[in-house]
Formats: C-alpha cells, structure tokens, sequence
C-alpha cells in the first residue's frame, strides 16, 4: 500500500463520513476502483488495507472530538451533576444518556451483521445496490419532512432508538450511517440540523470502540511492524483534517438545504457502481 492510495482514501473517508452518502460504500469503490486500474486482484483485502480502513474511521473520529468538544463536555458534566442530584432533566444529560442507550442499540444490530459486512467489502456491484436504498431513503425523509409543519430541535427516547437502530443497519457498506441516522431523524419530526448533531455525536463510541477492539481481534500483532505506517499516518491525518472541514460546513448547509442532492446523488452513484463492478466481473 502506498502513500497516494492512503491518501485518496483518508480524502474519500473524511468527505463521505459525515456526508450522507455511505463512507463504507466510497472506501469499498475507492479501493477496488484503485485495484483495477492498478491490476490487483479485487478479491484480496490485505490485513494493512483493513487496518488503514479502521484508522482512517479513527481520524474522522478525532474530528468530530475536537470540532463537539465543547458539546462533549458539557454532556459529560450534565451526566455527572444528574447522578449527583438525581435530576436527569437538562437536555445535555438526556442527550448523553441517549447515546449511551443509542450505543447498545447500535451493537446490538450492527453485530450479528458484521460478516454480512466484512463480505460485501469484496462486492462493489451489492453495494452499489444499497447505495441506491439509501438515496431513496433519503428523498422519501426529505419529502416527508416538508410536509410536516413544527419540527422538534430537542431529542426523545424513542427518536434516539430509532437513530440507534438506523445507525446499526448501516454497518453494511452502501447504508449510508449519517444518511440513515439524519433521515430517521426527519421522519421522526426533527430539524435537519437536530438529527445531523446527534447523529455526529452517536457515532463517537462506536468509531472508538471499533478503533480500539476491531485491531485486538483481527489484526495479528506481529504483522503490524510490517505495515506502511507512513502512509497510514499520512491517511489518518487526511481523514482528520478532511473530516473537520466537512463537518464545519455540512451543518451549516444541512440548516438551510435539502439533502435531496445527496439522495439523489447516491442512487446515481449506486447505479453506475453495480454497472461498472457488474462489467468488470464479467470481463467486459
């Protein structure tokens, strides 16, 4: 692996993180796009391509803490001062043990499904596929939430586990996770900017946990040495830096915009994906 591709990749992981078009989805058609034109085999995912996919997930993780840090905190200091007092009232603690509660819900879903997930990465014409569901899914939210007259900024028990769950289906590559979690939003009354927050801040402890855990079980420790680590570094740093970027300016346009575009967007690119992978295999 080298440093160019850790890089496209880190770009391509940072864009589409919190962009709802399905980070998993770009990272699978950016890798196997690259192996074509370099004349790999697509059927191979070396042990420091699936490494570098979790430490660029890492770095867009580095950018959601730093850019909510201030949001972070406050929730964590709500949650410390609801079990001192036994008020769980204010709105930060909610959040924060909405999360908490989001988080099981998410493992819960997205466990059983990891297989399912971990073969899909060998096929881009499936994901493509569900890329197309997920821009659906996204212009049916958009068009729902038009209709609806009062829309909520603050965040509820059974909205919270539907976000979760949403969040736990897209463990699949080509289910969008912000693009999930942001139109389960919507149809659930919220703004566009309440489900795009909340959905950022879900994603902390299942990114870190995959950071963390997903390595100790999979990746052989011995093989670590002989890693590219200059270009995971490289990639990860992109990731971060790429990631904050979006962030900054998708919450911006997510408060005044449709995210038809994107709806619309991942069903073209879900179609041209399952065309060109679906000709590939072929030998066309």
């Amino acid at each position: 692996m080298g440093i160019i591709q850790a890089i496209i990749l880190g770009i391509v992981q940072g864009l589409s993180e919190f962009l709802p078009i399905s980070s998993s989805a770009h990272l699978v058609i950016a890798s196997n796009l690259y192996k074509v034109f370099v004349g790999d085999d697509l059927s191979n995912n070396s042990p420091e391509e699936i490494f570098l996919d979790i430490m660029l997930h890492l770095g867009t993780l580095i950018a959601v803490l730093i850019f909510f840090r201030k949001d972070i905190l406050n929730i964590f200091k709500a949650i410390f001062n609801g079990l001192k007092t036994k008020d769980y009232k204010n709105e930060d603690c909610k959040i924060g043990l909405y999360i908490i509660l989001g988080t099981i819900v998410t493992i819960l879903i997205a466990f059983p499904l990891h297989h399912v997930a971990e073969d899909l990465v060998f096929s881009p014409v499936k994901v493509g596929i569900l890329l197309i569901f997920t821009g659906i899914f996204l212009l049916s939210s958009e068009f729902y939430s038009k209709k609806i007259e009062t829309k909520s900024e603050n965040m509820d028990l059974k909205t919270s586990i539907i976000i979760a769950a949403a969040q736990g289906l897209a463990a699949l590559p080509g289910f969008s996770r912000s693009g999930l979690t942001i139109a389960s939003g919507l149809f659930s009354k919220k703004t566009r900017f309440a489900a795009a927050r909340y959905s950022f801040l879900l994603s902390i402890p299942i990114i870190l946990g995959a950071s963390m855990f997903y390595p100790l079980l999979k990746i052989n420790i011995k093989e670590l040495a002989q890693f590219n680590w200059t270009a995971i570094i490289i990639g990860t740093v992109s990731s971060a830096l790429v990631g904050y970027i979006c962030i900054k300016y998708f919450l911006k346009f997510v408060s005044k915009y449709s995210l038809g575009f994107f709806g619309y967007y991942c069903i073209i690119a879900g179609i041209l994906t399952s065309a060109f992978f679906m000709f590939i295999s072929m030998g066309l």
